[in-house]
């Protein structure tokens, strides 16, 4: 479990093909104090820490070709930085929301507009899904925890403040960047129980009704 606030940014020194896998080194802060097994998240992606070099600051970390269909970290290259996230503790404060580090699918960055002292970044994603947003409802972009500003159907947008902008990796996203979306775990409960409602309810058939 997550909350999205980024606690470092990682650089890929090195990466590996394991069959399907891809094996990611990864250097940052807070490398020297992960242990073995533990979770961290990678731009929005849980992964399993496998290896940590305390000396140079590097850890290691398996994704497995199921993660890079959903994810972006397929196109990443060495160089690049990774939103990075260890899980919460149980007396932390949730000063983000509830992410649980399980990718839904890739968006695309469409737009990117200089607010004057902030950023707009637009993204595209598949209309056909059953995912969707809400105006000021909570979306976790590559691992960050942000509020939704416009919202449409397959279309969102968020802003950036000077902080986020310069502490994450979207200072380097520009447009045509693939980003991992994982859509509030409430809206999907949500979504998931309205495609199960009982077609012979009276109140889902109100419900649908109104909807329409």
């Amino acid at each position: 479990m997550f909350t999205g606030i980024i606690e470092a940014q990682g650089e890929i020194l090195h990466i590996e093909s394991s069959q399907r896998n891809l094996i990611f080194k990864i250097r940052s802060d807070i490398s020297p104090t992960l242990k073995i097994d533990q979770s961290v998240a990678h731009d929005g992606v849980c992964l399993t820490v496998t290896h940590v070099d305390t000396e140079k600051q590097t850890h290691t970390v398996a994704a497995i070709a199921e993660t890079l269909e959903k994810s972006n970290l397929g196109n990443k290259k060495v160089g690049n930085l990774l939103n990075l996230e260890r899980c919460m503790r149980i007396d932390s404060r949730l000063d983000g929301h509830i992410v649980q580090g399980h990718v839904d699918m890739c968006g695309i960055c469409t737009e990117v507009k200089d607010d004057g002292g902030s950023w707009r970044f637009y993204f595209d994603y598949d209309k056909n899904s059953d995912f969707f947003t809400v105006p000021k409802g909570s979306i976790c972009i590559n691992g960050v925890s942000l509020t939704v500003v416009d919202s449409a159907e397959g279309k969102l947008s968020v802003a950036i403040i000077p902080y986020t902008y310069e502490h994450t990796n979207f200072h380097e996203l520009k447009v045509g960047d693939a980003i991992n979306l994982e859509f509030d775990i409430i809206g999907k409960y949500v979504q998931t129980l309205w495609n199960r409602r009982p077609t012979d309810n009276p109140y889902m058939q109100y419900l649908a009704n109104q909807k329409s």
